[in-house]
């Protein structure tokens, strides 16, 4: 996956090879979509950003859960899920390097072990710190994974791995 580094954390964009397999056919096997996005806002995840408006944009079904534990050996059991991302139609350049991505509104912080298990989730607000907010969610020696999602569709935001 590619990265960028959120305070002490590094934040995983969707990685390029997935990305193109996702513009293939995603992960609940249908054809890529595009559309324009004509007034802007969608939260992309191959870049960590914002589409501007009049971008090509996706919406896929994304397995993050699936895929990351394909690549670790670990086991998630009923808590693989997939869910919509919005991606760039066409390659990027992946993300910039300066800074959390998509912490201007609720977020949910939802832990996983290295078995692909929930460990539990908190609640981070616009008004708390979200880097401090990351860095205690690792003070659980079990937790190996955090998600970051949105409030609204719990959407999959990116994932940060225990460093």
């Amino acid at each position: 996956m590619t990265t960028h580094t959120t305070t002490a954390r590094t934040a995983r964009a969707i990685d390029g090879p997935v990305l193109a397999e996702l513009r293939a056919r995603d992960d609940a096997g249908r054809p890529m979509s595009a559309v324009t996005d004509p007034e802007g806002g969608a939260p992309l995840r191959c870049c960590l950003r914002c589409a501007e408006p009049g971008e090509r944009v996706a919406l896929v079904s994304y397995a993050p859960l699936r895929r990351w534990a394909a690549a670790t050996g670990a086991e998630p059991g009923a808590y693989d899920e997939q869910g919509p991302v919005f991606i760039h139609a066409e390659p990027c350049g992946g993300p910039a390097s300066d800074g959390p991505a998509f912490t201007e509104a609720h977020r949910v912080l939802r832990r996983y072990s290295r078995d692909g298990r929930i460990l539990g989730g908190r609640l981070v607000t616009p008004a708390e710190d979200f880097a401090a907010a990351l860095t205690e969610a690792f003070t659980d020696p079990a937790v190996a994974l955090v998600h970051v999602r949105a409030v609204e569709y719990g959407c999959f935001l990116y994932e940060v791995p225990r460093a």
